[in-house]
């Protein structure tokens, strides 16, 4: 099956100012628009089946800037989690409500006063992503690479169900703003290839040209005892 490229949005003022911005409309600032450009000079050249992203202006602002001619699918499932009244306040005060040392220590048993359960948020996140893999293989073939552009948290709970761990344990995942995580999905089990990467070449995740001697690639389900070559 494909690989994906899971975006994380550019850090936006509410991300420097230490705030929960969640479903609010914030823009990206001067970083994060620094970060958007460098995305864009590291997926040059990547030929992407397909480019979705959540509805939220910081994402569509990252993709407007990192792939200037790529009018992205807007997929409603990669919206950020709905923190309800959580939302829009700063860490420093939230991480004084008792719910805080839930979030931390059992998020698969949080919902937020008046939003979204983080498992809820994980279902549909990992739904999401899934589809659109079944997606792209079926329209591009299994050595496809596409792109979604999402939020830090539904980031953690993709990666944590490609790592087959349960949600209480997707805290232990980081997801920098900018930064690139790829899963490369296959009929048995996904590989996380990468994880909050933020620079070097991503040219290595897309498959070799066909020749006469050469087959069309396709994507093993199993690992390569003691680590293999890697793909160069």
């Amino acid at each position: 099956m494909a690989t994906v490229l899971l975006l994380r949005h550019g850090r936006t003022a509410s991300n420097a100012a230490g705030a929960l911005a969640g479903r609010t409309a914030v823009e990206l600032d001067d970083t994060g628009l620094a970060q958007a450009r460098a995305v864009g000079e590291r997926l040059a050249g990547i030929p992407l089946a397909a480019v979705v992203s959540s509805p939220l202006t910081r994402c569509l602002q990252t993709l407007a800037i990192a792939l200037p001619e790529v009018t992205p699918t807007i997929e409603p499932d990669l919206i950020e989690c709905g923190y309800g009244d959580w939302e829009g306040r700063p860490l420093k005060t939230l991480a004084k409500d008792p719910l805080w040392r839930i979030v931390q220590q059992h998020p698969s048993a949080v919902t937020f006063p008046g939003g979204e359960s983080m498992a809820g948020m994980a279902a549909r996140a990992v739904a999401a992503v899934r589809r659109h893999d079944e997606r792209v293989t079926r329209e591009h073939g299994d050595t496809a690479v596409w792109l979604a552009c999402t939020h830090g948290d539904l980031i953690k709970a993709i990666v944590a169900d490609a790592l087959g761990l349960h949600l209480d344990q997707f805290q232990r995942i980081v997801a920098d703003p900018g930064s690139v995580t790829v899963i490369r999905y296959t009929p048995a089990r996904p590989f996380v290839v990468r994880l909050n990467d933020t620079g070097g070449s991503l040219a290595a995740l897309v498959a070799p040209p066909r020749t006469r001697r050469r087959r069309a690639a396709t994507v093993s389900s199993d690992a390569p005892v003691g680590g293999g070559a890697g793909r160069v």
